[in-house]
Parts: C-alpha cells; structure tokens; sequence
C-alpha cells in the first residue's frame, strides 16, 4: 500500500486538528473523504483539503458510507468517545485498516468486540495514544532498556489539565466531556499517561495489569467555576456533576510492579503528565524533567536537587535519545504536541505500507480503555478491587 487514501471520521477539535497539521502532511497520503454529524464541521475540514490539496474530497455524515466508499483505503476514527469503537468495528469488518483515537470505554463488551474483530478480520489496527511517541517517555524507555535505571518497581502518571472551561462551555461548542462529567465517574482518560508506562513494564508483551482500584474525590470545582464564570447558565448552575475532581486509580501487574494514575481536569493547575518511572537504580520524574541516578554525586547533592527543581534530562539526551527520536530530529520535528502525532500517523502508515506490526495493537488498546469501565465500577462500590481482564488471552506470556 503506496499511495495512502484516508477517509477521516469525526470534525471536531482534535479531529479537525490533526486533519490539518498532521494528516495532510503525511507523504503519499490522500484524504479522499470526511464525516462527521455536523455540516458545518463537515465543510470546513472539505475546505483544508481543498486548500492543501486542490480537491474536495467526498463528504459523509453516516460513518459506514465514508468506510463503504471505494476510494478509501485506510480509516482513522477521530471522534467523541462515546463513537469509538462501531466505527472501528465496522472498518476492519470491511477489510479497512484503521486508525482509533484514544478515550476511556464505557464497557468491558465494547473492549472485547474490538479485539475479537481484529483477530477475525487481521486487518491492521493501531491505537493513536501519541504519548507512546513523547520525546521524554522514549528516552526513558530506551533508558529502561539500556538497564540504567535497575530494575522497574513503580510508574505513575497523570492527566493533569484544567478544563474546566471546556466542560463547562460543552453545550455551546457541542464538545463531548460536559455530558461524560455529567453523568460518570470514573478515571475517564487514562491513556495519556498509562501508555508510555505500560510499554516500559512490558504490558501485554511478556507483563500485564492484573487488578486496579480507584477512589474519588467529591465534585466541587466544576459548581465553583460556573458559579464565578457562567452564572447565568440556569441549567448548569443547578446540575449536579458526578466526575469527582480528583481520580486516583492503583493497578498491580503480574510481576509485582504497580502503577499509580491521577485524573486531575476540574481544578485549577498547570499542564502535567507526572509521567515518573521508579527503580532500583534511579528514576525518572516529568515533572522536574530529572534523572536522579544512585550514585554518588547524586546523592551528595541531593537537597540541592530538590530545592532547584534539577531539571537535568536534558544532559543524557545524546547518549539515551531513543533512536526514532533521533532520526525525526535530523530531519526536523514537524506536527502538533511537540512532534508527538506527526511520528504516531507517520508510525501507522509506514507500518501499513511495509506490512510491519503496529508498535500499539489491539491489546493495548483494550486494556488502556478498560481502566476507565473499571475504575467506574471500583468507585461505584468503595473503591473495591477489580480485576483486569487478560484481553490476549494468554499471548502475554510469549
């Protein structure tokens, strides 16, 4: 598969976003078709194909006759959360390959649907969690590989992002996390930060999740922001938000390593992944951008580390840059968030083209989202234990 035709399913920000500083940028890539429930989303994503690439692509707003289309070869699922996983099915039922953006499932049953229907089908799936390609979570996990930081005892992460705006203003920008904050409660995003964990302890590659509980906080800083910014919204000022404002979510692995996630969106914060991998030589920590190594001339300075934030990762860079990072620096990062997406598409259609596996499969996938149907289960019943379910049935151990 040389000459890429893409059909793009869901307008929205980040579709749209990635349409336009991503996707039709992709060398031998075409976007021969957009869908999405909103006609004016519809024609202005047609517009910025029009203007990149000189023709109008065809325009859906039934997902099945964008992936029925026979100019499209390949299909990439951008949409609100709750529109996953049918389109995603119905794609690699067609013989589609395809493309998912990342957000938590609301079912055990949506997670095994897509992983049986890609074992059925073997039609090349990759999930577009683009942390997996961040330039710190790579060097960290070349770092684990290299064996520089012992052996993995902890991770954790966080979706740390003050959206309260966008919550509240859901209605007025049809934006899909109002209705979800609404109505649920549980560790909504996870992926964000689990995946780049989940590849350095190997899950679903030789490691998996083996249980998790989670726990939240009362719901109070959505009612305080719309009380101070938007008090003349009468149905938001007497709704009740279920989505606590902090999730704190606490998985075991098989090995004995665990993980700690955070979902932190409804209070005011700066922006933060907290990505942070602990083990029995060193660590390293996001959110002071630190490698701290046992050694000697850390440990002699270490109340100096803390007191100034070292900040001192950028000092193993050229030994440890992961390679992919190293050859998209020589040939100059392009894309949205720092680079991430263009190497996360430019990953999935390479792949496709030299009929290689995708470096984030099904598997990962279905576990990634499940946490969120978990952790809304666990809440619901004081934050008891549940099980994570095996979704390879056993592969993992190979």
């Amino acid at each position: 598969m040389q000459n890429i035709r893409a059909g793009v399913i869901g307008l929205g920000n980040r579709g749209y976003s990635l349409l336009t500083s991503v996707v039709l940028h992709c060398h031998d890539v075409t976007v021969t078709a957009v869908c999405d429930l909103y006609e004016d989303r519809i024609e202005r994503g047609a517009k910025a194909v029009v203007d990149k690439c000189g023709v109008r692509p065809a325009t859906y707003t039934d997902y099945k006759q964008l992936i029925d289309d026979e100019n499209v070869d390949v299909v990439l699922v951008l949409t609100a959360w709750e529109a996953h996983i049918d389109p995603a099915v119905y794609a690699m039922k067609a013989g589609k390959p395809t493309a998912l953006e990342v957000g938590g499932a609301y079912s055990l049953k949506d997670c095994w649907k897509l992983v049986e229907t890609q074992e059925q089908t073997g039609v090349p799936f990759m999930f577009l969690e683009n942390c997996c390609f961040g330039r710190r979570e790579m060097m960290t996990l070349n770092m684990v590989e290299q064996g520089l930081l012992g052996e993995v005892v902890h991770c954790s992460g966080c979706y740390a992002h003050d959206l309260r705006h966008e919550v509240a203003y859901g209605n007025d920008d049809r934006h899909y996390r109002l209705r979800n904050y609404l109505n649920r409660n549980c560790e909504n995003y996870p992926t964000h930060e689990l995946g780049p964990i989940a590849k350095v302890l190997k899950i679903n590659n030789g490691n998996r999740i083996v249980s998790l509980t989670s726990t939240s906080s009362k719901a109070a800083g959505l009612k305080q922001y719309i009380a101070d910014k938007k008090s003349d919204d009468t149905e938001l000022m007497n709704a009740t938000f279920q989505q606590g404002d902090i999730v704190t979510t606490v998985l075991k692995c098989a090995h004995g390593e665990t993980i700690v996630l955070t979902l932190d969106t409804t209070l005011p914060r700066y922006y933060s992944r907290g990505f942070t991998v602990r083990g029995t030589k060193g660590l390293y920590e996001e959110c002071t951008d630190s490698v701290f190594l046992d050694r000697k001339e850390d440990i002699d300075r270490e109340w100096a580390w803390r007191a100034n934030c070292n900040g001192n990762a950028k000092e193993y860079e050229e030994q440890y840059d992961h390679p992919v990072w190293k050859k998209y620096l020589s040939e100059g990062v392009q894309g949205g968030h720092d680079g991430m997406d263009w190497l996360e598409f430019n990953t999935f259609f390479d792949c496709l083209r030299e009929g290689k596996e995708m470096p984030v499969n099904v598997y990962d996938a279905a576990t990634w989202m499940s946490i969120t149907a978990l952790s809304e289960q666990s809440i619901a019943n004081g934050s008891a234990p549940v099980a994570v379910p095996d979704f390879t049935r056993g592969k993992w151990v190979l």
